[in-house]
């Protein structure tokens, strides 16, 4: 019997796991189906977290993460959680080889994947030109020009922030309009270095061993054009990883919004007793190291005076 299982390994799950173990739970086990370190290890350069000055990448940035962890006593076990469950005051972790743990507290760090475009070379050029984040990536164009892909709130907005960088954004749209709030929407058509390219879709995005060098893009008319841009930007959503939640009878185990995003209070716990969710998978995440670390640390400490008073009452 487990005092806490911690699902997923990034920023979140290894930051819960060091405030489990360091704040006195004795039996905490994180669960991570491959090495910790979340989808920022796929970051060529990590320059905005506190205290990090100089040129870092994320599989270097993470490294030390998990031995700082294990120092506690956090456990770490390499293998995939298909289903959290609840039968009365217990958790059971159901595991991809058929064993089950139980657990007093459970605290789902499993994060979100970015949805991709489809797009030829899309894969290929991710991380060396091809980005799903302009807060982390965006710098790196400064004084240059980018594309941006897709026509939501996250598109328009990231479109704002990346003119007020780059030397020109080409904001490219499936549609002839965008489902971004109305002021969003006048303000991007105020923005003097956004050219709006709408009813188009990226066909290719192509480059060299340096990185991205232009987007092919072709309108509903079927004429073919070249940007030459050195940064792509996609956002047309993102998948939560929400499936361990998912019960037999199709319900989820606690309360999710329209999105898949796990409904959190401001102490990151659902509407679940014991269960507690951190990082990009909930409700509102803004989708930052920094932030989701912030989430473990919470959640953590919500989880021992929960484990406290349930084994002591």
């Amino acid at each position: 019997m487990l005092d806490c299982a911690i699902i997923g390994g990034g920023p979140a799950g290894l930051t819960a796991g060091m405030y489990t173990t360091r704040g006195g739970l004795e039996n905490v086990v994180m669960f991570e189906k491959g090495m910790p370190g979340g989808q920022i290890t796929q970051s060529s350069e990590i320059e905005n977290y506190p205290g990090v000055v100089g040129e870092i990448s994320g599989m270097d940035f993470m490294m030390p993460w998990p031995a700082q962890c294990q120092k506690f006593g956090l456990k770490h076990e390499m293998v995939e959680v298909t289903r959290v469950s609840k039968d009365g005051d217990i958790f059971k972790i159901y595991k991809e080889d058929g064993t089950i743990t139980q657990a007093h507290s459970v605290i789902i760090c499993t994060g979100s994947a970015p949805r991709r475009a489809g797009f030829a070379g899309e894969d290929e050029l991710f991380g060396r030109g091809v980005s799903t984040c302009a807060t982390c990536d965006g710098f790196f164009y400064r004084g240059k020009e980018v594309a941006v892909i897709g026509g939501g709130d996250t598109a328009l907005e990231e479109a704002l922030y990346l003119a007020k960088i780059c030397s020109k954004v080409y904001l490219i749209h499936r549609r002839d309009s965008f489902r971004s709030a109305p002021n969003t929407v006048e303000r991007v058509k105020k923005s003097a270095n956004i050219e709006l390219i709408l009813n188009s879709i990226p066909e290719e995005v192509y480059g060299d061993a340096m990185g991205v060098t232009g987007l092919r893009i072709k309108n509903s008319s079927g004429e073919v054009r070249d940007i030459q841009v050195l940064g792509v930007f996609t956002f047309v959503g993102n998948d939560i990883n929400n499936k361990i939640l998912l019960q037999e009878d199709g319900s989820f185990l606690c309360d999710v919004n329209k999105h898949g995003e796990v409904v959190v209070d401001i102490n990151m716990r659902t509407s679940v007793a014991g269960l507690f969710a951190a990082g990009d998978m909930r409700l509102s995440a803004p989708k930052q190291v920094v932030s989701a670390a912030g989430d473990g640390a919470v959640a953590a400490l919500q989880v021992i005076s929960y484990v406290d008073e349930k084994l002591n009452s």
